[in-house]
This record gives C-alpha cells, structure tokens and sequence, in this order.
C-alpha cells in the first residue's frame, strides 16, 4: 500500500450526496429535485433567502422529514435515514442554531449523558479520565468542570461541535452557527472547523446567510432558491455579487442609500444615566448614556442578552425606567403617545408580528395605529373613516412597495419582509425627527434587507437622529456614524466609525477593551 493510500484510509471524514430530494406538504413543494453533492473533507456552504428549503433539505438529511422522492448516498453508498438516530449511526450530526445543552450541568456532563450507551451508574473518574483523552484530539477546548450556564457563547457553541465530535460524527451540519458569537469567537471556531477538514478528520455543512464567512472558510457552495438549486460551485470562482443574484433571482435589489454629510449637527436626543430592571427585578441597564445628533446614527453592538432588549422597551414606553432621564431637542421627554407624537419619535423592531403589529387586524388598519385619531381618519372624536384609513394605506403600499393581496388583508398573512415594510411605511410616512430601531432585518430576504437599509439611511439624511440596535455586526458597520458596544447592562465601548474598525468593536463585544 503506498503512503498516499495510508493517509487516505486514516481520514475520517465522510461524504455526503443528495439525488432529486424532493419534499412535499400539501400543496407546498418545499423541495423540488434537489440534488448537492458535499465531498468528504471539504466545508460547504448552503445559502438561499427564508423560505428557500435549507432547513427542509437538512431535516431530509438528518431524518426529521422523510423525502417523498430521491435518496441519499453516504461515502457513494445508498444510506437510509428514517430518523435522526439513523444519521448519528451514518456518522451525520447537526449543530443547531440554539443551544441543546443542559445549562445546570457541567461540560462534562452534557457529554456523557449524550452517549446512547451511558450506564446507569456513571463511574466518574473513569468518564473524566476517557474525556481529557478524548480533548487532547480536539483543536477545541472547553473548561469540564464548569455549568454550562458559567460559560461563555463561543464556549457553548464550542462544547455543541465537542458533543458531536464526541459521538463520532464525522458530518456536520451547522446552521447559522456563528449568530450568538462576537466576530473573534465566530472567527476562531470556524477557524478550527477548517482546520479539522483540511486534515481530513471533518466534512462540514454550513447553513449560514453571512458572505463574509463563505468567503473566508467555505471550499464550496450551494445556493437554493423556492426549493431549488440554482446555483454551485467552487467559493474561489464566485464573488459575492454572483452568489447574491443566484439566491435573490432577477428581483430588483433596492441601491444603497448614499451618506450625505450634516454639517451642522444639533444634538437631538440625549439618554442620560438609565437604569431600569429584567422580569426578574435584577439591574438591566445601568447607567446608560448617549448622545445622538440630528443627521446622525448610532449603532449599538453587543452579543443578544446584554441588556439590548430591555433598552429598547424602555425607550419604547414598555419597560418602567428606574433612574435616570431622557432629553429630546433638551427637554425633557417620557415615550408616551401623546409625546411621541409631538417630539416626532417614531420606530420599529424585529419579528413585528409580537411587539409593534395586531396580526389579525387588516393592513389598512395596522398601517393606521398613528393616525387613527386625527383627521381625515377621524373626522369627528370617536369616528373613524374608513374610506380615508383604506386610501393612506393604498398609497403607502405603493411607494413602500408592500406585497400584499388588498389593503384588508390581515397582516398575519404577509411574509416577513412585506410585514417589516408594511410597518416601515407607518413609521417612515411622515416627518421623522427621532427613530428608534433595533434588529430590523432580522430574518428578512436580501432584497427587504436592502430596502429597509436604504430607508433608514435616508431618514438619516433627512436629518433624523437614529439609534441603531443590532446584533448583525455588518448592519451597523455599513450604517452607522458612531457605535457603542453594550456588555452586560452597560455600555463599554463607543467611538466614531472613522476611528475603529470590526476587530476592535468585536474584542469589546467579546469584553476587552
């Protein structure tokens, strides 16, 4: 046997190959002849917009869904796969895009109750002797003694890839498994994936929606579009604007707004020493202070869990702020309706449908929550009109370019990004002097993703003052004119855009600094 024969017996990794996949739900294909071939010691990327049939093909994959046509070959041979116990067996595991582990349990444990054969009585000195044998064959290292609650994103999405290493899954399947990590944690677990496959030990799968990513690790990449592949191959032969056009189609993509200076910068809005508590009463925020100026963004950056979301409801009016105060134009402001509309606050967040949407109620009326008591949708005190509220709805649909069957649809049935635009038109429809957003685009197609950028960049120029809460690093890199990072509550970090770049905001995400 030659020495290239030896080497490649020693490699462990596995291929993957689906043949005509096709998944049917009713009336829904959700998969139509989808064939992708994933070649043994090479990590691929799978892209295509919501909707697009990723996560059907993978639970076709991993045995959640059985195919109503086509099959799957592992290592070139037929392997049948009639749930996800049977893929563990083919050496195919999957990575989730939130965590599984038990978080009152340590590493360790999370480990061995994993096995399929974990004995009833578990000798514990054996178990932890076998796993720091185990580790040293691992580029990841995780503390074992730690609960998992203790550790940090990068370490739990570090002991998730562990725990299928451990069970000896040579196929990985990961989706979205960088959207919890700061950007230097994103960057050191793909890092060791890549590293892994070009040795031969791993074949990875990545679901992701992050170009810089498929660039930076991925070998190939399949682009699905309504259940179908329309387009593959090497990473190295595609730019990013060729992957674009195969996941979005010939649908027209909305040009970035361009950034006009503001010479003359008045400060708008200014948050001064905030603190407020979670659910639980324990401290949420602590002494937050901003400055932002009209003609200008601040975006805020933070891995999700920092005390985001409860900014945002106290900035909102949802969340009952405990110490400190807002100022608009210097005087004082509370975010009631009555002041909201005289300060000219408006804003919007993400998955609408839970925090700022009624589903059941109509477009029209949705569209309507600004306006509903003042003319000319309410002529009289405690009248509404509905031929004025149906007529403000048609032309906001039209220049919002809202998807949607008639302006008495109810809103619930929109797709996300039609939902997202929908409120966009309510929010952006009038004179905007203070807008408030948080994770606009979460979830939404490229094309609402660019749409909703662009608008918000042109409220900016307009002179808005913006505050900019997102998760999606690149979001806030593309948007902002200032950024600030959020770390447990407070803020740690903030600069002009000029003057920092990804990795210095990221090592503050990850709290150095």
């Amino acid at each position: 046997m030659s020495v290239a024969q030896v080497l490649e017996t020693e490699k462990r990794a596995i291929g993957v190959e689906t043949i005509g996949m096709t998944k049917i739900f009713g009336n829904l294909k959700a998969l139509d002849d989808v064939s992708i071939r994933v070649k043994p010691g090479t990590f691929h990327a799978l892209l295509g917009e919501n909707g697009a049939g990723k996560s059907t093909l993978v639970k076709c994959m991993m045995g959640f869904y059985q195919p109503t046509r086509g099959e799957m070959l592992v290592n070139d041979r037929a392997g049948s796969v009639p749930n996800p116990r049977a893929a563990h067996a083919l050496g195919i595991g999957m990575v989730y895009q939130h965590f599984t582990l038990v978080p009152s349990l340590t590493a360790a444990e999370n480990l061995v109750i994993a096995r399929a054969d974990t004995p009833t009585v578990i000798d514990w000195g054996k178990e932890r002797k076998a796993l720091k044998a185990f580790l040293e064959t691992t580029p990841f290292k995780v503390p074992l003694d730690v609960p998992v609650s203790g550790l940090s994103a990068g370490e739990k999405q570090k002991l998730e890839i562990l725990k299928q290493l451990y069970l000896d899954q040579r196929f990985l399947i990961l989706d979205e498994p960088t959207s919890v990590l700061t950007p230097d944690e994103a960057d050191e677990v793909l890092g060791l994936l890549r590293a892994m496959t070009e040795a031969g030990e791993l074949t990875i799968l990545m679901i992701t929606h992050k170009f810089r990513e498929v660039t930076a690790y991925a070998d190939d990449v399949t682009v699905l579009r309504r259940g179908r592949v329309v387009g593959a191959g090497r990473v190295q032969d595609l730019s990013v604007a060729d992957m674009s056009r195969m996941m979005i189609g010939e649908t027209e993509i909305r040009e970035s707004a361009t950034r006009v200076e503001q010479p003359l910068k008045k400060l708008k809005l200014e948050l001064a020493g905030l603190f407020a508590d979670d659910d639980e009463e324990l401290p949420a925020i602590e002494a937050i202070s901003l400055k932002i100026h009209s003609g200008e963004i601040l975006g805020i950056a933070g891995v999700s869990g920092n005390g985001q979301s409860e900014l945002i409801e106290v900035l909102s009016g949802q969340r009952l702020l405990k110490h400190g105060r807002i100022f608009i134009d210097k005087q004082p402001y509370e975010p009631q309706r009555d002041q909201m509309d005289r300060f000219k606050v408006f804003g919007f967040s993400e998955e609408p449908l839970r925090n700022v949407a009624v589903p059941r109620m109509s477009v029209a009326e949705n569209m309507a929550f600004r306006t509903f008591d003042k003319a000319p949708i309410s002529p009289f005190r405690g009248w509404l009109s509905p031929m004025p509220m149906r007529r403000r709805a048609k032309e906001l649909i039209t220049a919002y370019r809202v998807k949607t069957p008639s302006t008495e649809e109810p809103i619930e049935n929109l797709s996300g990004g039609n939902v997202q635009r929908a409120i966009l038109a309510r929010e952006l429809s009038g004179d905007v002097d203070v807008l408030i957003v948080a994770n606009p685009c979460f979830g939404l197609d490229f094309a609402s993703v660019a749409e909703i950028r662009a608008q918000i960049m042109e409220q900016r120029n307009k002179g808005a003052a913006i505050l900019l809460v997102s998760e999606d690093l690149d979001e806030i890199l593309e948007l902002a004119d200032k950024v600030a990072v959020m770390s447990e509550g407070r803020i740690s970090y903030q600069s002009a855009m000029a003057e920092t770049d990804r990795a210095t905001i990221g090592h503050a995400m990850a709290g150095h600094h």
